[in-house]
């Protein structure tokens, strides 16, 4: 085994044990391998022979390397086949078929015939199979336009904007790999009761529907007939938005509760005044649809109040108090947080192939748990992994 490997084969991990075969490209089926694996189970991710668009997707380091794909494949191993040769795709329904008693688990977004439920479940007929597609129909889709389908780009970005807003952060993926690792817990729970393995086909485009749909989204178009407003920073239904500070700072300001309102006033001296204004619009500012209601008369009034101060003394103003703030950091400010590897979830490690890098680990803290393995070499395990499981 590797180190990767034998690392997670401590019986203090969650899934100790625990084998999945991943078949993987993009983000949301390598997210869903590493969360699996960062919890103890043994992943073997399957490439083509040299790879594909993963081994040198952005972010790169300095020296061309793939950030992507060493943030993405950590605690796993890796194993390249020839996809295209009749051999190499029998080598692999060979590793689906020996990988052990808690093994049998395919983890995939390849929708080739021959890598089917169907044509792997008379190897293995406790098979747990696990396919991600775009659209329920098998059809292509990726992140953005999924993004693009549900409405969110034409309800984020400044109120007077005219066009759409795309985000940086791939929610969907995130969320489609987080719901592939839930899948396949679930379905291996099933196993144990049961004996038997199932098909799960998991859309990126139903994640996004699914997710539309439990925070309201959905609904509340259906019931009122029109879609999200623009509000820029501001916070839907409720009182949060960014200022800026005498030191050209921007800080984020939440306000949840009436408490949150009561300190926040009292923090800035505004107190009074807030009382005041409030009876003016015979407004209560404790409930959160007169603050939303009234967000720009209450922002008019903190903008100079934080104008006034720099982050240090905004930070001295809220000290023990329960207002909800944070300053605006680019990433390669919190990269040079000094505090950064104080966090049990962060840690240095050297990878290969890049060099020294901060790495995170799981953010499920419990015992067995918190060992951050750099991401295999493409292939790196192709000779442990045949000899383990007799291959040819």
């Amino acid at each position: 085994m590797s180190e990767g490997s034998a690392a997670n084969a401590d019986g203090d991990a969650p899934l100790a044990g625990l084998r999945i075969i991943e078949v993987s490209s993009f983000v949301a089926a390598p997210l869903g391998g590493m969360t699996l694996a960062q919890l103890g189970a043994d992943v073997i991710r399957i490439d083509p022979l040299g790879g594909a668009a993963d081994t040198t997707r952005w972010p790169l380091a300095p020296n061309g390397s793939s950030l992507y794909w060493t943030g993405l494949n950590k605690n796993k191993r890796s194993v390249t086949l020839d996809f295209r040769s009749p051999g190499g795709q029998d080598t692999l329904r060979q590793l689906i078929r020996n990988s052990g008693e808690d093994g049998g688990i395919l983890l995939t977004n390849a929708a080739f015939p021959w890598l089917s439920y169907d044509a792997l479940k008379s190897d293995r007929p406790d098979l747990i199979h696990l396919l991600i597609t775009g659209k329920h129909d098998g059809t292509a889709a990726v992140d953005y336009t999924v993004n693009a389908a549900t409405g969110f780009p034409l309800a984020t970005g400044p109120v007077d904007f005219d066009g759409p807003v795309n985000h940086v952060l791939p929610t969907w993926d995130v969320a489609t790999g987080l719901y592939a690792a839930t899948g396949i817990l679930a379905a291996e729970r099933y196993r144990r009761r049961t004996g038997q393995g199932r098909a799960i086909t998991l859309p990126l485009a139903d994640v996004a529907l699914a997710v539309t749909g439990h925070l309201g989204f959905l609904a509340e178009a259906q019931l009122t007939g029109a879609g999200r407003p623009r509000i820029g920073n501001h916070l839907y239904g409720g009182f949060a938005r960014d200022f800026r500070t005498a030191g050209g700072d921007s800080v984020m300001i939440c306000l949840l509760t009436a408490r949150h309102f009561r300190d926040l006033a009292a923090a800035t001296g505004l107190t009074a005044t807030f009382d005041e204004v409030a009876k003016a619009l015979d407004a209560d500012f404790a409930a959160d649809s007169d603050r939303y209601a009234h967000r720009e008369v209450i922002a008019a009034l903190l903008v100079p109040w934080f104008a006034k101060r720099t982050t240090r003394q905004v930070a001295d103003a809220f000290a023990g108090t329960s207002v909800l703030w944070e300053r605006y950091r680019t990433f390669a400010d919190l990269a040079a947080d000094p505090d950064l590897l104080a966090s049990p979830l962060v840690q240095l490690i050297d990878q290969p192939g890049t060099g020294r890098i901060l790495a995170t680990g799981s953010p499920l803290r419990q015992p067995g748990v918190g060992a951050i393995r750099p991401a295999p070499v493409l292939g790196a395990d192709n000779a442990a992994v045949r000899t383990e499981f007799l291959l040819p």
